[in-house]
């Protein structure tokens, strides 16, 4: 069963740990069954291809997934790591915000 995650695609996040630690990256898809994530400019992989028909070969660099324990969050207001939390507003949306300044991060 898939775990309900607290980053979501378009999300600017941090690298925690491994090799791209303190790296910066937008959230180019979730995947939800393995709780990993495809960030942009992190974990980049360099892969030779084969010239075929349609597409020029050569060396192909690649973004693989990376692990959601190893992606916090970016806070709105000093772009440091932050833990997410939920409340709902006024108005009755529920929404994600940043634990460390208070922030709300969907808008």
């Amino acid at each position: 069963m898939a775990t309900k995650l607290k980053i979501k695609k378009g999300d600017s996040v941090v690298v925690l740990s491994g090799k791209d630690k303190g790296k910066r990256g937008e959230v180019l898809s979730v995947i939800r069954k393995e709780n990993r994530a495809i960030v942009q400019g992190v974990n980049v992989a360099r892969r030779h291809t084969r010239q075929t028909q349609t597409e020029q070969g050569g060396i192909v660099s690649k973004e693989l997934s990376i692990h959601i324990s190893n992606l916090s969050l970016e806070d709105p207001k000093d772009g440091k790591a932050t833990r997410v939390g939920y409340k709902t507003l006024n108005d009755g949306r529920k929404v994600r915000f940043a634990k460390r300044s208070g922030e709300v991060i969907d808008v």
